[in-house]
């Protein structure tokens, strides 16, 4: 699989994304709905097309990395969207994170197209998009997917066959749910030892010197000291996947009692404007929670 691709959605991830299919040698051609947003790839090398459709009347394959099923529906069925250029010798690979029920419907509309269908959101966030180290979750027809492993292989170091389409959004679901409570376990316990008198280092040299140490908790360390939050994972989009788990939870009947108040606490973060900044903010939630707990007890 090593025809023209065509790259729609060149957000934090999209962007690092489509430019390591550039690097690997791919012709590329991209599409934002910020026009603005294709030039640096332009700059090296890409070509910018005019429409979702325009890209994908070019392209062998045609990759979506957009923020949920809004755009993506703009992209594949609005005016000009990329579905009515969609043909039998096309592949589509859906890697935004979306749930597994909107996931199965796509590939049934898509269906009639006759393009291959390819369900293969990532593990992983801004710094792995831009060293290639992602973990790809795929979904699909095996040999489609064995076929597009290689293009897949140029943004990640892994790709996991997860099953049928829908089951690799299934596995996003699952590890974003780990994602999301290991995230606000850490900030929990940590703002639990602040509270408490405890030196931060030596709160972190205790984690990083057992069982409990791990990559998440030391790439997140320096954020929660200095208590600035840049975006390698905005917190308004785990809001949204933790919608989406709940939803699924419900459909499969899942158990996710914690899940269910871990969306309740990020969307408070969505609430007091932190949604635009990194998931490790949930620490201003807990803070502000505890402020407002200590305000009542005076």
């Amino acid at each position: 699989m090593k025809g023209k691709v065509g790259f729609m959605g060149l957000g934090i991830m999209g962007t690092a994304m489509a430019s390591n299919v550039l690097k690997a040698g791919y012709p590329l051609l991209v599409y934002n709905r910020t026009p603005a947003r294709t030039a640096p790839l332009v700059r090296l090398g890409a070509e910018a097309a005019a429409s979702p459709r325009a890209l994908a009347q070019a392209a062998d394959v045609i990759i979506a990395m957009v923020t949920g099923p809004e755009a993506l529906n703009d992209l594949l069925f609005g005016p000009e969207g990329a579905a009515q250029a969609l043909g039998p010798d096309q592949v589509f690979i859906q890697m935004s994170s979306v749930s597994p029920s909107y996931t199965r419907e796509l590939a049934r509309k898509l269906e009639a197209t006759g393009a291959a269908f390819i369900d293969a959101p990532v593990s992983g966030s801004k710094k792995p998009a831009e060293e290639g180290t992602l973990v790809i979750l795929a979904g699909g027809e095996p040999e489609q997917v064995a076929a597009a492993t290689p293009l897949l292989s140029t943004m990640g170091k892994k790709v996991v066959y997860c099953g049928p389409a829908g089951q690799g959004a299934m596995m996003k679901m699952m590890i974003n749910l780990l994602l999301g409570l290991m995230m606000e376990g850490f900030a929990e316990a940590l703002n639990f030892g602040k509270a408490g008198g405890l030196d931060f280092d030596a709160m972190l040299e205790v984690v990083s010197s057992g069982p409990l140490n791990c990559g998440l908790y030391q790439m997140k360390a320096e954020p929660l000291r200095r208590g600035d939050f840049p975006p390698a994972f905005p917190l308004k989009h785990m809001t949204k996947d933790l919608k989406f788990l709940v939803d699924t939870a419900y459909e499969t009947g899942a158990s996710m009692p914690v899940g269910h108040l871990l969306l309740h606490l990020y969307r408070l973060g969505v609430s007091q404007d932190l949604g635009d900044l990194d998931v490790a903010a949930i620490s201003r939630v807990l803070e502000t929670i505890g402020q407002k707990w200590g305000a009542e007890k005076d």
